[in-house]
């Protein structure tokens, strides 16, 4: 069942983050339902823009509307992931998500405003969540790129005047994450402090944490052994979860971990068996070790066993 990203955040907000996992084809979207069922929990699927194109969007859609079939006590929002404006449109208007993302976090304070009402404003009119950004993550995630020096958090006091004058749904900030597989160097953490500024000023207000895969050693370690050159990566602590969503973070993105489980499972497969060719085999064992991985998350963000009492509380 589809629902909007705000309908999941009034139950999850205080208590849970609702895992929000990028996904970009049949075997992803399989595990995801999977792992999902298998831990009972919400979730959000996400589509980026590069997603859209890797095959043809309505290709994407069509395979998630066949696991919602195949899945059907599923609960989760469909959502664009770091749109622009006329993507938003175009997702808007498709009838298909339940939810959108504007990313003018590049633009000047005033231009951020001004694109994300008018999203805003197209977006409410078909029941559609909207998801904005303020400040901006450093690292690479497909066409983003942010030099680590023009990284910047989000500030408080401006969080408050943005979901003022927008009208916007729920809000990433900047508080420390950033995209890829090389998010730290030596031990960093969170900026809670900043968290708590925020939601000091927007209480009640559902937040969102970018760029928040794990990045696990043992996964980069098993790509490494199996041929891959993935050096001095480093991803969030998947301790700092709850913590987050105890401070109203309630949509926690991850996508690298994803990627690596995938690039693990055929590094290790086509060396230890050389003489395959077929893809189906480690396909299968990639929705297996993905749907593992996403009950695994669930678990951690709070998000595994609410199903029951969220179904109860949309009255399904």
């Amino acid at each position: 069942m589809i629902v909007t990203t705000a309908q999941l955040f009034k139950h999850a907000y205080g208590k849970y983050a609702v895992g929000a996992y990028n996904i970009n084809n049949a075997e992803q979207a399989m595990g995801l339902f999977k792992g999902c069922i298998d831990s009972q929990a919400p979730f959000i699927i996400q589509i980026s823009k590069g997603a859209r194109k890797y095959t043809d969007k309505r290709m994407l859609e069509a395979i998630i509307r066949s696991a919602a079939e195949i899945f059907p006590d599923s609960i989760f929002a469909v959502h664009l992931d770091h749109g622009d404006e006329e993507t938003c449109y175009d997702c808007i208007n498709s009838g298909f998500f339940s939810s959108v993302m504007i990313d003018a976090s590049h633009d000047p304070f005033d231009q951020n405003v001004a694109i994300t009402k008018r999203v805003v404003d197209a977006a409410h009119k078909k029941g559609i969540s909207v998801e904005a950004e303020l400040g901006m993550l450093g690292g690479v995630e497909e066409d983003i790129k942010v030099e680590e020096g023009n990284a910047c958090l989000t500030d408080p006091a401006e969080a408050e005047a943005f979901v003022k004058a927008t009208g916007c749904d729920s809000l990433a900030c900047a508080i420390g994450t950033s995209h890829g597989a090389f998010k730290f160097k030596g031990k960093q953490s969170l900026h809670f402090d900043v968290l708590d500024k925020i939601k000091a000023r927007l209480p009640g207000f559902p937040l969102v944490m970018h760029g928040s895969s794990s990045v696990p050693k043992e996964e980069v370690d098993r790509i490494n052994k199996a041929g891959g050159q993935i050096k001095d990566s480093m991803g969030v602590d998947v301790n700092e979860y709850l913590p987050a969503a105890k401070r109203g973070v309630t949509k926690v993105n991850i996508d690298t971990d994803g990627r690596l489980v995938w690039t693990r499972v055929h590094r290790e497969f086509f060396r230890d068996k050389p003489q395959e060719f077929d893809f189906r085999p480690p396909g299968k064992i990639f929705i297996d070790e993905y749907a593992k991985f996403i009950a695994s998350r669930n678990k951690l963000l709070g998000s595994a066993n609410q199903l029951a009492d969220l179904r109860k509380s949309l009255g399904k």
